[in-house]
C-alpha cells in the first residue's frame, strides 16, 4: 500500500512538472514570438496601426489560412514566383517591394508568430499598432543633418556604416556611392511615404543589413533628418521628371505643327491646282 501511495505521489509530482513546463515553454514561445516580431516584422508591418511598406497584420489568420502563411513567410520568393493572386495583389500595393525570407523562419518560429499576431489581432489595442518612433515635422536643418549622415561626413552614434558606403542617391558621392545596395533616390516614395520609411530606418530587415545594425543600430534622433534628406532627393527627381515630361509633351507638339506645315508646303499647292481643274472642268 506503501508503496502504490509513493507511486502516485510520484506521478502527481511527474504531472505537475509537465504541466508547469508546458506553461514555462508557452510563455517562452510568446515572448520569442514577439522578440521576433519586434526585429524582423515591425519595420514592414503593423498589428492594427495601419499599412506601413506591407500590409497592416491585424486578422490576417481570417484572409489566409494557417498552410498558406507558413509557406508565404518561410519562403515569400516561391509563393510571389508562382503568381498567386493574393501574393501579386500584396506586391502591388507595396509598390513592388518583395518581401524577403528572414533568417531563422523555422516552421515552429513561424506557427509561434502567427499565433502571436492572432493574439495580438484580438486585443482592442496591439503594443505594435503604433509605431514608438516619435513623429515631427521635417525641417530644413533635418535635411542637412540627414545628408551629412548619410555620407558619412558626421558618424551615426552607435557606430553603424553610412548610407553611402553601400548605396548611392543622385547627385551625391565623389564616385557615385556604394553598389551593394540599391539606389535610394527614388526609395522614399517606394517605401510609402514618411511613416514608413521611418519605421525601416528604425529596424531595417534585409538579409545583409540585420547583421550590421542589428549591432549598431541608427539612433532615434537620427531617422527624421536620414527621411528628410532622402525626401528631399525623391522630390528633386519627381519634379526634374515632371518638368522633362512637360518638355517632351512641348517638344512634341511644336514638332507636330512643324511637320504639319512641311506637309503644307510641299503637298498643299499641289492640292490646291488639281481642285482648279476639277472646278473649271465642271464650270465648262
Amino acid at each position: 500500500l506503501f508503496i502504490c501511495e509513493s507511486k502516485g505521489v510520484i506521478m502527481k509530482k511527474i504531472l505537475f512538472t509537465c504541466i508547469i513546463s508546458l506553461f514555462l515553454v508557452s510563455a517562452l514561445m510568446a515572448e520569442n514570438a514577439e522578440e521576433f516580431f519586434k526585429k524582423n516584422c515591425f519595420s514592414c508591418h503593423t498589428i492594427g496601426g495601419g499599412r506601413l511598406t506591407g500590409p497592416d497584420l491585424k486578422n490576417v489568420h481570417l484572409r489566409k489560412d494557417e498552410a498558406w502563411l507558413l509557406k508565404f513567410v518561410q519562403t515569400p520568393e516561391v509563393i510571389l514566383r508562382s503568381g498567386d493572386s493574393y501574393a501579386t495583389k500584396i506586391l502591388k500595393e507595396a509598390r513592388g517591394v518583395r518581401m524577403t525570407r528572414v533568417a531563422g523562419t523555422t516552421p515552429t518560429v513561424v506557427k509561434g508568430l502567427l499565433k502571436f499576431i492572432k493574439a495580438e489581432s484580438l486585443k482592442e489595442k496591439s503594443i505594435f499598432a503604433k509605431s514608438p518612433l516619435k513623429e515631427r515635422p521635417i525641417t530644413p536643418e533635418d535635411v542637412i543633418f540627414g545628408r551629412k549622415l548619410f555620407l558619412g561626413k558626421i558618424s551615426l552614434k552607435n557606430n553603424g556604416p553610412s548610407c553611402i558606403n553601400c548605396h548611392s542617391i543622385a547627385g551625391e558621392g565623389l564616385f557615385g556611392g556604394g553598389t551593394l545596395g540599391a539606389d535610394l533616390t527614388p526609395v522614399f516614395g517606394k517605401l510609402g511615404g514618411k511613416k514608413a520609411l521611418m519605421a525601416w530606418l528604425s529596424n531595417p530587415a534585409s538579409e545583409t543589413m540585420v547583421p550590421v545594425y542589428k549591432k549598431h543600430p541608427i539612433d532615434e534622433v537620427e531617422i527624421i533628418p536620414l527621411v528628410g534628406f532622402l525626401k528631399s532627393k525623391f522630390d528633386k527627381k519627381k519634379s526634374k521628371k515632371e518638368v522633362h515630361d512637360f518638355n517632351i509633351l512641348i517638344i512634341g507638339f511644336i514638332g507636330l505643327i512643324f511637320l504639319l506645315i512641311i506637309f503644307d508646303f510641299l503637298w498643299g499647292k499641289r492640292l490646291r491646282s488639281v481642285r482648279k481643274t476639277m472646278v473649271k472642268g465642271e464650270q465648262k
